[in-house]
């Protein structure tokens, strides 16, 4: 089945992730700016460089910035978006709202998390997969819906659930 969006390069996103030098940082501060209204879009760029918000480079831009540290992490423990422990390269996310649910995606969540060794919100020993099931993602008339990054796979069982996963690298 193909994705109905197109994917980001999670290439990219691998490199970066072995790589914490301040480069980065200061690359990150001059596309975005150092002023308070940039900090969710600092947030943002961070984590798609690094996979998480590693304290460290939280640390690094309170001292390179006009944002304290306790504003940094007030907006990002305000979003759910964010997180401060290593994710997997592949985000799934299964779709739990009414129409996925009344179509099966219990069985789907379940096959998926029995496949890949996790539960709601944890991520493979690999650093491969994070696993989290969402409310809804908006696209019913595909139920059973799973999001894998930022691809949408419809009308789903488990099997080829599994099969998504296994397609990726």
């Amino acid at each position: 089945m193909n994705p109905i969006i197109a994917p980001s390069s999670a290439g990219d996103t691998r490199i970066l992730r072995e790589d914490r030098n301040t480069g980065n940082i200061a690359a990150i501060l001059t596309r975005c700016g150092s002023g308070r209204e940039a900090c969710i879009k600092i947030l943002q760029e961070l984590q798609a460089a690094y996979g998480y918000l590693p304290v460290e480079v939280l640390e690094a831009v309170a001292q390179q910035t006009q944002i304290s540290l306790t504003q940094i992490y007030g907006v990002a423990t305000f979003y759910a978006q964010f997180s401060f422990t290593p994710r997997g390269r592949h985000i799934v996310r299964p779709c739990r709202g009414t129409a996925c649910h009344v179509r099966g995606a219990k069985r789907i969540v379940s096959s998926l998390q029995n496949y890949l060794g996790v539960a709601d919100g944890g991520t493979t020993k690999d650093l491969k997969f994070s696993f989290e099931t969402v409310a809804c993602v908006g696209t019913c008339f595909l139920s059973p819906v799973v999001m894998v990054d930022d691809h949408f796979y419809g009308r789903l069982s488990p099997e080829k659930a599994r099969k998504i996963l296994d397609a990726c690298e």
